[in-house]
């Protein structure tokens, strides 16, 4: 099986001891994602989760996929009543990029993620076609 790593510095590069993605055959795993150095970087939660999810939707599209093609998240939020329950404007930003095609989720809630400021994270498994 043939592994690729990559960074993804165009979209949203990881940190010194790990890869923003890594594709093992047509599975693309994605490291946690977030708003940091972008408009977002510190704001309202929702528009945290809109960036995070552009640029997990942006990943997969470089990688030759679509957003139907990811499969599993997992959304770390440091306070669950900002995130649920799921509805009004979240359903929105979630509709805007999976169009009804959903992957599995899992939300859980943490006590800080990698900086003050940061509310939202999430990780994503992508199936995409074969290379």
């Amino acid at each position: 099986m043939k592994i690729t790593r990559h960074n993804h510095e165009d979209i949203y590069g990881a940190g010194p001891t790990y890869i923003r993605s890594i594709r093992a055959g047509n599975t693309l795993y994605i490291s946690g994602c977030t708003a940091r150095f972008s408009d977002a970087d510190g704001g309202p939660v929702l528009d945290q989760l809109r960036a995070t999810l552009d640029r997990i939707v942006r990943i997969v599209e470089a990688e030759g996929g679509t957003s139907d093609n990811i499969v599993a998240m997992t959304t770390y939020c440091t306070d669950m009543r900002t995130m649920w329950p799921i509805e009004g404007e979240q359903v929105e930003i979630w509709e805007s990029f999976f169009h009804g095609v959903w992957p599995t989720n899992a939300y859980v809630e943490v006590s800080a993620l990698a900086e003050p400021g940061l509310n939202v994270e999430v990780t994503a498994t992508a199936v995409l076609d074969d290379e």
